[in-house]
């Protein structure tokens, strides 16, 4: 049988509870402004929680190597500039969303009914990435365990180790003088007659160095190509079954269990950070690799160049983590007169310092890497998987002490993934709780475990021996284009049919009147360049799209079809209830699309308090039957 609740409001979010019933969800406290719903215990809880979920594994193994490449310290100025123009003004829009409805990303969408199906791709996808992102977790695990021995297992080539391993490089052949002559001779010739290779005529043999070889032969168990998918690597799996629990566990309360975890997901790494930089900093060769990083003399020339402001824009739109469906989620849960604005500029400057910060750790010890190994600093930089779990673990290698450096740096790793999958799962659960609150009131805990199960269980496919091959794929498609699709209709749908202006009024209920000059910057990004920049971003992906790869590896046919039927599956959805919104609506094709293009009748702060005159008018979501019964489709406002 189900409780009974008279609301009765007692001041602003503070409602009589008259439940016949004793139980109380862990989400909610009494102290809480929406009762219903929960809040943040604190401001700090949400803080962490955002800085936690954008700055993730990309900050330290994508960032710095795109500096690098795309003329050291000058990239910083299109990367600054594209956080100002694009990365910002979507995260600020996401966050007062979030926070002026409290829905999550699915609901939310009562803005605008017809690009509901927007919601459900976030969501979709969200699910995708939470699947493999766990899997980077798993393997962070895996290193972090191999970490706790005397030596290291991937430091020299060891009884899992092929004839191509080699802790260094082997010359093959070069051009020396023999008898006045300039001859052509193989290094065994060269050294057996006392000569000496010309300077830059080396050829070198074909070698993997110790760390390759571990993360493709013992770590992966890596198979030739998706055809073979092999065995569930078993060690592989249950580090993937730890940090579910790990997920799960920290998640048991929702926001206020993992509101309290954050305090040290979030902000130890930035210790290991520290404590990496200061190490790397006093080694041999560190300049070298600092040097690379940012450049004696930045290439300003790189800024000509198309393809360096594609990378900023793309490199700040997936860290800052936007159009994912999280922001929302998490901005949902925040009081109605939270300061998003000055929120969403710290969380946005503290992103991207993290990623500057990162590659100096990063860079200098990959430049001592390169002292030791004789090699220049470009031949050891990488990114990606690559930069983690091959290049990186090589360089600690050489240090005194190994596995304590070791063991930081993959314990830095494991923080970083979790906090931006504690997020990424709230987000389901937060789509779950708008739909079926009731539900999720009594069943919170069962429901988030039975969430990480079934993700676990989805994701068992991922530390088969062709695991890494799902991984890059699912990346490769579903962590695009889908996203980007989901950005550009999210700000279309807001700024221009909804109205930019109507919206600004809305973030003005909640951070107070501001001028108009306050909000030019804000409307120029809007109504304008953000649009444009995201449709670049996008056409240029699409124009650029080449079939994935791992490595020297080609995907099948069979491989790459999968991937588009993955991203189609994520984007059906949004001309899908588009249909369905339609085809339920009255009168005819014309009104019916005109009146899918309005806010619902329950659109509007969530608590009758914040409603004032503007929402006066607004359904109470309690007695609103569209909001608590599902329609046949499946989707409900």
């Amino acid at each position: 049988m189900g409780t009974l609740s008279l609301p009765g409001f007692l001041s602003c979010g503070k409602k009589k509870n008259f439940s016949l019933s004793n139980e109380k969800d862990a989400h909610i406290d009494d102290s809480d402004e929406n009762l219903e719903r929960g809040n943040w215990s604190n401001k700090g809880d949400y803080l962490l929680s955002m800085v936690g979920y954008a700055v993730g594994l990309g900050n330290v193994w994508r960032f710095p190597y795109l500096t690098y490449q795309n003329g050291g310290g000058a990239f910083l100025i299109p990367y600054t500039l594209m956080l100002a123009l694009a990365g910002l003004p979507l995260f600020f829009m996401e966050c007062s969303l979030g926070q002026f409805a409290s829905l999550g990303p699915i609901s939310i969408w009562r803005i605008l009914p017809l690009f509901q199906g927007v919601g459900i791709t976030m969501v979709i996808i969200s699910t995708f990435v939470a699947i493999y992102y766990n899997v980077i977790i798993a393997y962070a695990l895996y290193y972090l365990f191999a970490s706790f021995q005397k030596v290291l297992p991937w430091s020299d080539c060891f009884s899992w180790a092929d004839e191509f391993c080699s802790k260094t490089r082997l010359v093959s052949d070069c051009n020396a003088t023999f008898d006045g002559e300039t001859i052509h001779a193989n290094y065994s010739f060269i050294t057996s007659n006392n000569l000496t290779c010309i300077n830059g005529t080396i050829n070198y043999k074909a070698v993997q160095f110790p760390s390759e070889q571990y993360w493709n032969k013992v770590a992966l168990q890596r198979s030739s190509g998706l055809d073979e998918t092999g065995n569930i690597v078993w060690y592989l799996a249950l580090c993937l079954l730890l940090s579910w629990m790990i997920v799960g566990a920290a998640l048991f309360k929702g926001i206020k269990s993992s509101g309290k975890v954050v305090y040290f997901t979030a902000l130890f790494p930035y210790v290991i950070l520290l404590i990496l930089l200061v190490r790397g900093a006093t080694l041999e060769g560190a300049l070298d690799g600092i040097e690379y990083y940012i450049g004696r003399q930045s290439n300003i020339t790189k800024l000509m160049e198309a393809e360096v402001w594609k990378d900023a824009a793309t490199q700040i739109f997936y860290s800052l983590s936007v159009a994912w469906g999280g922001l929302v989620a998490l901005s949902s849960y925040n009081k109605f007169h939270n300061n998003c604005y000055s929120d969403a500029i710290l969380v946005c400057v503290t992103n991207c310092v993290t990623s500057v910060f990162a590659g100096f750790a990063i860079f200098s010890i990959l430049g001592h890497m390169a002292f030791v190994s004789e090699r220049p600093v470009s031949e050891v930089v990488d990114s990606g998987f690559d930069l983690a779990f091959v290049a990186y673990p090589e360089a600690l290698s050489k240090l005194p002490v190994s596995p304590l450096w070791s063991f930081l740096f993959f314990f830095m790793l494991l923080l970083l993934g979790l906090d931006s999958q504690f997020a990424t799962i709230e987000t389901l659960t937060t789509t779950i709780q708008d739909i079926y609150p009731q539900v999720m009131k009594k069943l919170r805990l069962p429901i988030t475990l039975g969430v990480c199960i079934l993700l676990f269980l989805l994701g068992l496919i991922c530390v088969s021996q062709a695991g890494i091959y799902w991984v890059n794929l699912i990346d490769h498609f579903c962590a695009g284009w889908g996203i980007l699709i989901a950005a550009v209709l999210e700000i279309i749908g807001i700024i221009y049919i909804y109205g930019g202006n109507r919206f600004i009024e809305d973030i003005e209920m909640m951070i107070g009147k501001k001028s108009r000059l306050f909000w030019m910057w804000w409307r120029m990004c809007w109504f304008f360049v953000t649009p444009v920049l995201l449709m670049a971003i996008l056409v240029w992906s699409l124009v650029t799209f080449s079939p994935p790869t791992y490595g020297s590896v080609v995907y099948p046919a069979w491989g790459t079809a999968v991937g588009w039927c993955m991203i189609i599956f994520c984007v059906i959805w949004i001309p899908i209830v588009a249909v369905v919104k339609v085809v339920k609506a009255e009168g005819n094709l014309c009104q019916r699309i005109v009146s899918c293009c309005r806010p619902t009748a329950n659109w509007g702060p969530y608590l009758e308090c914040h409603r004032g005159e503007r929402y006066s008018h607004v359904v109470d979501p309690k007695k609103e039957k569209e909001h608590e019964i599902p329609t046949v489709s499946g989707f409900v406002y």
